[in-house]
């Protein structure tokens, strides 16, 4: 379904409500873990593209911490979730072996 796009109840049994209440909670939960994924990489990658080592290093961690946890929780797929995590610590490698 689209974000923002309320979730439709045709009946108006109290199992098809609740579970439509219960997956507009999931996908409300599901988007915030996302969104919180998604900026910790964008502040890695801008902290790497401006060749700041020590900020990227502190960062690097927390991220790698958040896309875990945003794995176990089922937001990401495995493979989306090694794919950002292999990325994001080439770059990294990359700075700090331009950097020694």
């Amino acid at each position: 379904m689209p974000q923002g796009q309320p979730t439709k109840v045709k009946k108006r049994k109290k199992s098809v409500i609740k579970r439509a209440q219960q997956a507009r909670q999931r996908a409300e939960v599901n988007r915030a873990n996302r969104t919180r994924v998604r900026s910790l990489i964008r502040r890695l990658r801008t902290a790497i593209g401006a060749k700041d080592a020590t900020a990227a290093g502190n960062l690097l961690h927390v991220t790698m911490s958040a896309i875990d946890r945003a794995l176990t929780k089922g937001v990401l797929h495995e493979n989306t979730a090694n794919r950002y995590k292999s990325r994001l610590s080439l770059a990294y490698n990359a700075l700090r072996g331009a950097k020694s």
